[in-house]
């Protein structure tokens, strides 16, 4: 076998352009392949860590109100139990739950005043005292909230750097004043979520998708201050944090089902002055974020399965130019062939070196090709500002099937070298 590989490589040396252009199909195709794998990974990680976050891993499990997420507002209680400490503990004893935190989640619309000038569309959140920690947020100016803010129902609240600006402009917010429908609150610190969730935002709907129900910012105040803005002990959101990436489906699941065992199926809320009431189908759900990642990542790789096919091609046709070329080398080579005959050479060492001849030959195609692929996957990285992550797993399986191709293609011109008459053969010229 070591004489074959050598005797292969004398061959290509000794035809150097030759074998290049042989190879050129396998080269292509390989590399092609190699980029198109290597950015389809590069943006499915992409995909799951702008959804996931890596770091802050954290799962809401929202109230719905039919099909809609449920937001306070002036429209009276909704009758939903409200969350207790042990709703919380059951949460929390679920295998794959590390740590949970409630909030509660509304929008200003002209509630929200600084120096009498209104701000629009604020999302506020009733915090409860495990929420800002477990949701990622620092602090950047000021101070969090601590345990005598919510004993003491401190009219505090906390903004992040989207609503500081957009309340207070430029200035340093910390200590200022503002009211919240007329109830003065004193602002005491500025936070914003950990680096660690980072979302690529390549688009106008990606910034949608990460940022668009947050554009004016969010204004953060202790739970228990919650009754005094919306009059109101409305029902809590949950946020949980799973023990890894790979549980969040099943974390939010089981958190879930606990949440809506606890409120019942349905309830029902007041409608209308008289007091009547109809189903408002409250159920909580947990966001599947793995899943949510999974069908992004399906539609970016259906499109780049099609592109693999095509580039495949490339590779058939690599492979027909390597049978044609081992062809033409029995041809050339038929003297030689009936001289090793003639001396005792059986028909399996005639055909084992011409196999092995074309598996080095697309071999070293597929070699060129693995480093084509991973030049051609950072260039497109480069100009295209597309995410690549280089697959092992596509390295060693090109390389291995640009061998296959060797080794098929190869096994026509071999077997027809290793049935040749010696006397026939001696005779050729």
């Amino acid at each position: 076998m070591i004489e074959n590989i050598r005797l292969s490589f004398q061959g290509i040396w000794a035809h150097k352009l030759r074998s290049l252009l042989t190879m050129l199909g396998i080269i292509i195709g390989i590399a092609a392949i190699i980029a198109i794998v290597s950015t389809i990974k590069g943006t499915a990680e992409q995909i799951k860590e702008n959804l996931v976050g890596s770091g802050n891993n954290v799962v809401e499990i929202k109230l719905k109100q039919g099909d809609w997420d449920y937001a306070s507002g002036d429209y009276g209680s909704s009758g939903v139990k409200v969350i207790n400490d042990k709703v919380k503990e059951d949460i929390l004893a679920v295998e794959e739950v590390t740590a949970v935190a409630s909030y509660r989640y509304g929008s200003m619309y002209n509630g929200v005043t600084y120096e009498s000038n209104a701000v629009n569309g604020i999302t506020v959140i009733g915090a409860d005292r495990d929420y800002m920690q477990l949701a990622g947020y620092t602090v950047t100016r000021g101070r969090m909230f601590v345990d005598r803010d919510y004993d003491e129902y401190k009219k505090f609240v906390v903004l992040d750097d989207a609503a500081a600006s957009s309340i207070t402009g430029g200035e340093n917010p910390v200590g200022k004043t503002i009211e919240i429908k007329g109830d003065p609150y004193v602002i005491i610190g500025v936070v914003k979520q950990l680096d660690s969730f980072a979302p690529k935002i390549n688009s106008l709907q990606d910034w949608q998708t990460y940022y668009g129900d947050s554009a004016a910012g969010r204004l953060f105040l202790p739970d228990t201050n919650w009754p005094m803005v919306y009059g109101f002990d409305e029902p809590y959101n949950v946020i949980i944090k799973p023990r890894s990436t790979d549980d969040i489906t099943e974390a939010g699941k089981k958190s879930a089902d606990i949440l809506n065992e606890y409120i019942g199926a349905k309830s029902e809320t007041p409608s209308g002055e008289g007091g009547d009431s109809e189903e408002a189908n409250f159920k909580y759900k947990s966001q599947d974020l793995l899943e949510k990642a999974k069908q992004m990542q399906q539609v970016s790789q259906s499109t780049s399965q099609q592109l693999i096919w095509i580039a495949s091609i490339s590779l058939l046709v690599g492979g027909i130019g390597v049978m044609n070329i081992m062809l033409v080398s029995v041809t050339e080579r038929t003297r030689e062939i009936g001289l090793k005959k003639a001396l005792g050479a059986r028909k399996g060492v005639i055909l084992g070196q011409f196999l092995t001849e074309a598996a080095v030959l697309t071999s070293l195609g597929g070699l060129i090709g693995v480093a084509g692929g991973i030049g051609l996957a950072y260039l497109i990285s480069n100009v295209a500002a597309v995410p690549v992550a280089i697959s092992g797993a596509a390295i060693a399986v090109s390389v291995a099937f640009s061998t296959i191709i060797g080794v098929v293609f190869g096994l026509i011109p071999s077997v027809k070298a290793a049935n040749l008459n010696p006397i026939d053969a001696l005779r050729y010229e």
